[in-house]
């Protein structure tokens, strides 16, 4: 059975935000979207939202932020929060969520 999540918000570690900086201008505006997208749908199929194993406490998700995958992004879910953790290539956060 699928557990459904809902976020009240959205918040971020200033990692988060250093990372965003350094996205050309397109990834930022995708990642705008994916933003919103979370906060209606916080399961989206299109963004294949995947829980990293290894990870429990806390448990670390990630979603794709571009369409061709080159891109993603990680979070944990605190209740009803999402924290934000990084954005980078798809390798960046495959090696360091």
């Amino acid at each position: 059975m699928r557990r459904i999540i809902r976020f009240v918000d959205l918040t971020f570690y200033a990692s988060f935000a250093l990372s965003v900086k350094k996205l050309p201008v397109d990834i930022q505006s995708q990642l705008k979207n994916v933003l919103k997208d979370l906060i209606k749908d916080p399961q989206p199929k299109k963004l294949r939202m995947e829980k990293l194993s290894g990870y429990k406490n806390p448990g670390i998700y990630t979603v794709h932020i571009t369409s061709n995958h080159s891109h993603k992004m990680s979070f944990e879910i605190d209740g009803d929060v999402a924290v934000l953790r990084t954005v980078g290539t798809h390798k960046e956060i495959d090696r360091r969520p």
